[in-house]
């Protein structure tokens, strides 16, 4: 039996020569026992690890790339088997290329969970390491200290993430598998244990603070907190401490959020109450009206879009239009003018219906959802289309514009518009560009959304697609002339 001693601190040059000495020897895995060195491990023990002379005659070993990132890996694994275990995946794959991908070998799943277990522990001292201030190096440069307790020998892996991540300032990170040291110039490892320093900072107390405001009791998954924050790190993190009260209290404040739910109003409506109040006073639509229709919509607070918007985006033209256009909403523009059609899309749609012969002051335009739904994004306000109940919601007002409105003409742009206007489900391209019977005094036509042109990213079918609106819209213009 060979016996072998190693370091075993992360190495893998160290564990690569002895492997590779023993394979050109041509000594099998069985015949090697791999130790971990410790205090008990004497120089007469370490003496039998020397290998004989090789067999010349011995092929070199080939291995994949794979191999070598794994077991790179996998020696920074606690576990003193793991020395053995990568011989003996070197052994194999000599008659096996291939070995690495059987997922059900048993050697495999060992070192990929080794690996695993590693790359788990070093992304935990990414994520726990709490650095406390011991000092100034400089007028501009200041020293600090860290204690982390990993499960691994990670502390050369996970090294340079610091460095690169507080080049600015000096630091020391102690653990009892060594240190890891940055000046400003050099990166110094060191594999001596360390004792846990006693240190606190005014940093210890901005954590707790900053920890508790940001607890959401009504979130609280314990399991899933445990797992991405195991009890094990909690004595080292000063914010630990509040995590006992914070669960035992969670049940308590989300009782008392629910309770204010119940009490508060949405914001929207505080500002509904102040926009009311600075309205000049003017006399009340007749009821019946599309002024009084578009006055009560103001204050629609049918669906939770409304909370977000800055008003209603009601339709607009004459109360006697023969044709009404509907679009899906408001975008960003409408949202805050109030008027529907006025940003990018109703400028295209102005464009293509005046080339088509249309007066767009003889049309009723309006949207099958009143309000703007979007998606905050820094500063901009991204469109998201809305949802079929909202969109049902909505159909209250769009049914009482054309009961007002009485338009024998009915343009859908989009599929939106068109599951507003139908109960039918069907896909918009197979009833594009054709004029469909409602009943015996209206007909509907569908076309596609301006916005949808102004998103195709691919000029020639852009063109193309633009070019069968500018048909739909002379289409329009033949059934305007026809019922006039």
């Amino acid at each position: 039996m060979r016996r072998v001693v190693l370091a075993g601190r992360g190495d893998l040059a160290e564990w690569r020569d002895a492997a590779r000495a023993f394979a050109a020897a041509g000594i099998s895995p069985e015949e090697i026992d791999w130790r971990e060195k410790d205090e008990e491990a004497d120089l007469a023990f370490q003496r039998d690890a020397m290998p004989p002379a090789p067999i010349m005659a011995r092929k070199p070993m080939m291995v994949p790339t794979a191999f070598i990132d794994l077991a790179e890996t996998v020696l920074c694994h606690s576990d003193p088997v793991r020395f053995s275990l990568l011989y003996r995946l070197l052994w194999r794959l000599q008659l096996d290329r291939q070995l690495l991908e059987v997922a059900s070998d048993e050697d495999v799943v060992r070192a990929r969970l080794m690996a695993k277990n590693v790359r788990r522990d070093a992304h935990k001292m990414t994520a726990f390491v709490r650095f406390k201030e011991v000092g100034a190096v400089s007028a501009d440069r200041r020293k600090f200290l860290a204690w982390f307790e990993p499960d691994h020998h990670i502390v050369r892996r996970t090294a340079p993430f610091f460095q690169r991540r507080f080049t600015d300032m000096d630091w020391l990170i102690a653990t009892p598998k060594g240190s890891a040291a940055w000046d400003g110039e050099r990166l110094m490892l060191n594999d001596a244990p360390c004792e846990k320093p006693n240190l606190t900072d005014a940093t210890d107390e901005l954590w707790r603070t900053y920890y508790a405001s940001i607890f959401n009791p009504a979130r609280l998954k314990l399991k899933a907190m445990q797992s991405e924050m195991p009890k094990k790190y909690w004595k080292n993190l000063p914010e630990a401490d509040l995590i006992p009260g914070l669960i035992a209290s969670a049940e308590s404040k989300v009782r008392a959020m629910a309770a204010r739910e119940a009490t508060q109003s949405l914001p929207f409506h505080d500002r509904l109450q102040e926009a009311a109040r600075n309205i000049p006073v003017v006399p009340e639509a007749p009821a019946g009206t599309l002024e009084a229709l578009r006055a009560d919509a103001a204050v629609c607070t049918r669906c939770p879009l409304h909370a977000t918007a800055t008003q209603t985006v009601f339709g607009e033209g004459p109360r006697d239009a023969e044709v009404m256009f509907v679009g899906e909403q408001p975008g960003d523009q409408e949202d805050i003018s109030g008027r529907p059609f006025v940003g990018p899309a109703g400028r295209l749609l102005d464009q293509v219906i005046a080339e088509a012969g249309i007066d767009r002051s003889r049309l009723y335009v309006t949207n099958a959802v009143k309000h703007f739904k979007y998606e905050p994004r820094g500063k901009r306000r991204i469109h998201q289309k809305p949802n079929m109940g909202e969109v049902k919601h909505c159909r209250w007002w769009l049914d009482l514009e054309m009961a007002l409105v009485k338009p024998k003409l009915i343009v859908a742009m989009g599929a939106t518009a068109l599951a507003a206007l139908t109960d039918a489900k069907q896909r918009l391209q197979d009833v594009r560009g054709k004029a469909i019977a409602i009943d015996d005094r209206r007909t509907l036509f569908v076309t596609v959304h301006p916005s949808y042109l102004l998103r195709i990213p691919d000029e020639r079918l852009k063109a193309e697609e633009l070019a069968r609106f500018r048909e739909d819209m002379a289409k329009i213009q033949r059934l305007m002339a026809a019922a006039g």
